[in-house]
Parts: C-alpha cells; structure tokens; sequence
C-alpha cells in the first residue's frame, strides 16, 4: 500500500544560508543527537549541503515510491530515504540522480544502497549511502510512503525537519533549532581561526585550549586524596 502526505513548507532560505556556514563536526562538539549512523558515506569530496528534508520510506525491492517523490521535489529539497533494513538492493542510480539534478533537489541520502557511482558523481547531485550494488530496485506497484515520519540512520526524521551533510557526515535538526545551532557553531568556528594564529605564533595546543590546565588540576586533586587516605590509614 502506498501512503501519499503534502510536501512540507521549506526551511526558510536565511536559515539555511546560515546553517551551510557551519560544520557538522563543528556542530559534534557540543551537540551528540541528530546525526546519522556513521556508515552512511559521502561519495563526493569536498561537499556542504544544507536543505529541506522531504521523506521517502521505501521497503524492499519496490521504487515506484521514489519516482513519484521525483515528480513532486522542489529545488534545495534534500531526499531523505529510509529502506527499512534493506541491504542489497540498490534505491537509485545515474537516471535517478540526473532526474534529481533535473529537478534542483540539493541531495539525496539513503539508509541503505545505490549504484552507478560514477555517474552519481558525473550528474553533480551529493549523494551519501551506506554503499554501491549492482542489484536495484523495480516498479512493482506494491508500497511505499511520502512525506511521512521515518527513520534514517537511526534518527527519527520529520518531513520539514533541516539537513546538514558533508564528508564527515549527516546531520537532523528540527527547524526551530537550526538558527541557534548553526550560529554556536559559527561562533566555534571562528575561535577556532583564533587558536591556529596562535598556534603560527608558537603557543602550544593544551595551552591555548586549557586542557593542560585541567589535567594538572586532576593530578593534583588525586595526589592530595591519596595523601589524605594514606593519613587515615
């Protein structure tokens, strides 16, 4: 059975500008929820996207599901397809990918496979897979869901939510997060430029970052607690 939802409203463009600016590693430093299982790769170098995720859940060997969310993407929609564990049959190749780069969307990621890798990268639409196989999917006409809850990579992704990717990995962020999100992690960013000039000058990583500091306070407070213990004894 297919279930057929309305697209999402897209994340507002100023939000998305500002959350292209920002890392999802950068992000990672403060942040541990909302990025996608760590298998699911990159296959283009050098890449940043940030857009609306319009959701696929696609079961099994069935891809009609997918050629109608085709029809329907709008340009800077991000495809986020769930295959409910499927782990040999390819969602998507070099058509589809061409359809996507036809249709503006600004990338496609997918819990499980895809093929034709170079022509994925030929068409220019960022594409990111838990890996290549040469065995894909057929229109059967059997089931498939757009535009409804999923899950990908084991975060729970709502149509409409942000999605921020690169070659470190994928981040999901609900929209009323993504402004305070993305300007911490500019902000982090930014310091970061600070600590290399000072690391040109010649100052030493614990140093600047304070870590050295911190350990030498630990040493000492478990040195003064074994002395305090050996006193008791």
């Amino acid at each position: 059975m297919y279930q057929i939802s309305s697209l999402p409203p897209q994340v507002p463009p100023d939000d998305l500008a500002l959350l292209q600016r920002a890392e999802p590693a950068t992000i990672g430093h403060f942040q541990a929820t909302g990025f996608l299982h760590a298998d699911i790769l990159a296959h283009s170098r050098d890449v940043r996207v940030a857009g609306t995720a319009v959701t696929v859940r696609m079961p099994g060997v069935d891809g009609g599901i997918l050629h109608y969310a085709m029809g329907c993407v709008r340009p800077g929609d991000v495809l986020v397809i769930d295959r409910c564990g499927e782990a040999v049959t390819a969602a998507l190749g070099g058509a589809m990918a061409y359809a996507a780069r036809q249709a503006g969307v600004a990338a496609i990621i997918v819990d499980g496979r895809v093929t034709d890798l170079g022509e994925l990268r030929q068409h220019g639409v960022p594409v990111w897979s838990k890996g290549p196989s040469p065995v894909t999917t057929r229109v059967l006409g059997l089931e498939g869901e757009f535009c409804g809850d999923i899950v990908c990579g084991g975060v729970a992704v709502r149509p409409g939510d942000a999605v921020l990717a690169d070659e470190n990995g994928v981040l999901i962020l609900p929209r009323q997060h993504v402004r305070a999100a993305a300007q911490r992690a500019i902000d982090f960013q930014t310091r970061e430029q600070t600590t290399l000039a000072r690391l040109r000058g010649g100052e030493k990583f614990p140093d600047i970052v304070g870590s050295r500091a911190i350990i030498d306070r630990a040493i000492a407070a478990a040195r003064a607690a074994g002395a305090v213990q050996g006193v008791a004894q």
